[in-house]
């Protein structure tokens, strides 16, 4: 792994200097983009507009553009916008995770303490663990300002989820969202009766991508010189009417034939 923040936590008065891990990595393949006409490799390359020529990353800058011309900034700018946060996540508060909707929710990102930190880090751990807190945070990382939420995670090690603001959450108004009419008491009876059926403590572990791997199977086909066909499904009509009596009995006893088998 490859850190990519270096900082510290603000609780309270301790300062627990700490390196920030990426927790995921894609399953998905590596496929390249190619020409149709003759399965040449698409190359994207960062070229000068005006003389067309490639430009090399190293002599790359960023700038905004204000009154038709181009503000350049480099690191101490960025670092001078707002020194503190790009050093230091000061937890503001302390929240039950619950409280936080899951639209909120962006990436996770590990949490390891650097050297002289482990103590005050595995305080920290150990409250939140025992109050069953969250702690909730700013801080600028790669260029632009987040919200943390600090959290233990297999009540050993603490884990950073990136927050949205709550400035870029959407609001839903414009959707076409039924009226509020309640379903009839019998179709709401079966419905809850199916959920009772389904419920089972969440294990993430079963939950694979498969997807990937049944790709992997068709390439591999492909290379042999097979020819694909792929099932067809039945796309769901619009303006069809739904026998929601019929499907909630079908799927209960679907669910029942599973659970017996």
């Amino acid at each position: 792994m490859k850190a990519i923040w270096n900082g510290a936590i603000g609780f309270g008065l301790v300062n627990i200097p700490v390196k920030i891990y990426s927790a995921t990595e894609t399953t998905k393949l590596d496929l390249d983009m190619l020409d149709k006409s003759d399965y040449s490799n698409i190359k994207f390359k960062r070229v000068n507009e005006s003389t067309g020529k490639e430009v090399k990353w190293e002599n790359i800058v960023k700038g905004y553009l204000m009154d038709d011309k181009y503000i350049v900034l480099d690191e101490e700018d960025y670092e001078a916008a707002s020194p503190e946060k790009t050093k230091i996540l000061s937890i503001d508060q302390f929240v039950q995770e619950s409280e936080v909707d899951s639209v909120y929710f962006e990436n996770p990102y590990f949490l390891e303490p650097q050297k002289n930190g482990e103590n005050a880090y595995r305080l920290l751990l150990n409250a939140l663990l025992e109050t069953g807190m969250a702690g909730i945070g700013t801080f600028v990382l790669r260029d632009s300002e987040a919200i943390g939420m600090i959290r233990p995670y297999n009540d050993e090690i603490l884990v950073l989820n990136r927050l949205r603001f709550d400035q870029e959450i959407r609001d839903y108004k414009d959707l076409k969202i039924p009226a509020q009419k309640a379903p009839k008491p019998a179709e709401l009876k079966m419905a809850v009766s199916l959920i009772k059926q389904l419920s089972q403590e969440f294990d993430p572990a079963m939950y694979k991508d498969t997807y990937s791997d049944e790709l992997m199977k068709i390439i591999k086909q492909k290379a042999k010189g097979k020819n694909i066909k792929a099932k067809k499904t039945e796309p769901a009509k619009e303006g069809k009417v739904i026998d929601l009596m019929a499907q909630l009995k079908a799927s209960l006893q679907n669910s029942k034939s599973k659970s017996a088998s």
